[in-house]
């Protein structure tokens, strides 16, 4: 059977000892019943992974002795996907959770023209990254950036290959799953309501390629996911 898997920030690699959050601890005193001398597996969602046994199972602030260490070389192609917020907040946050499991990289929350809600609460998506990486056993977290305004994220991405699905049929291309994969790919998910056609040329004269995700229109969340899938086992 698997050890039970657990997130804790910063993990010095040198440590021998490590003491867990409130929250953990009591995930692992309360809910598991794990006793000393029982072993869990830690990540510090940089590529590190780590087995410790338990040497003190207080319910607030569990401590383990780190027995081995190991890391996890990240994958070679970095995803980012650049997507608008949502109106609906639960939308976006399942969004979030699939992307993590698929395994991007990083996750631009957007601003858009048409973009209906722009309250972002940076600790609960991120709660959310952690679940997610813990429940598909990862150990890199996505990097998790703050809410940006469309033009300003276009004229800062440079690197890698840089796609823009929309909804409008005179510009789009190719399918994106027919594109050749790069070490780097940016691509922008627009709101609900699409990209305005400003914002489409923008990215146009920005070296965005315009890409086709399928021959149905989709939910901006179900897009992003699709897209992440696309590319990562393209």
């Amino acid at each position: 059977m698997a050890l039970p898997f657990f997130y804790k920030e910063e993990i010095k690699r040198e440590d021998s000892t490590i003491v867990l959050n409130e929250e953990t601890s009591r995930h692992i005193a309360q809910v598991l019943r794990m006793q000393n001398g029982e072993q869990v597996q830690l990540t510090d969602g940089a590529g590190n992974l780590f087995t410790a046994e338990i040497t003190d199972n207080n319910k607030k602030r569990c401590a383990a002795n780190i027995i081995s260490t190991s890391f996890h070389q990240p994958s070679s192609r970095k995803i980012t996907i650049a997507i608008s917020l949502l109106k609906n907040a639960h939308r976006f946050e399942w969004f979030l959770e699939k992307a993590t499991e698929i395994g991007v990289s990083e996750i631009v929350p957007l601003i858009c023209e048409r973009t209906e809600k722009q309250h972002f609460r940076q600790d609960r998506m991120k709660g959310i990254l952690v679940s997610a990486m813990l429940q598909s056993q990862q150990t890199w977290l996505p990097l998790l950036h703050e809410p940006v305004k469309f033009t300003s994220f276009i004229n800062q991405a440079r690197n890698g290959q840089k796609f823009i699905a929309h909804c409008e049929e005179d510009a789009r291309q190719q399918l994106i799953k027919e594109i050749d994969p790069a070490a780097s790919q940016v691509l922008l998910i627009g709101p609900e309501g699409d990209f305005t056609k400003v914002e489409i040329e923008d990215a146009l004269q920005h070296q965005f390629v315009a890409v086709s995700l399928g021959d149905t229109r989709l939910r901006t969340e179900t897009a992003g996911v699709v897209a992440a899938t696309l590319l990562k086992f393209s």
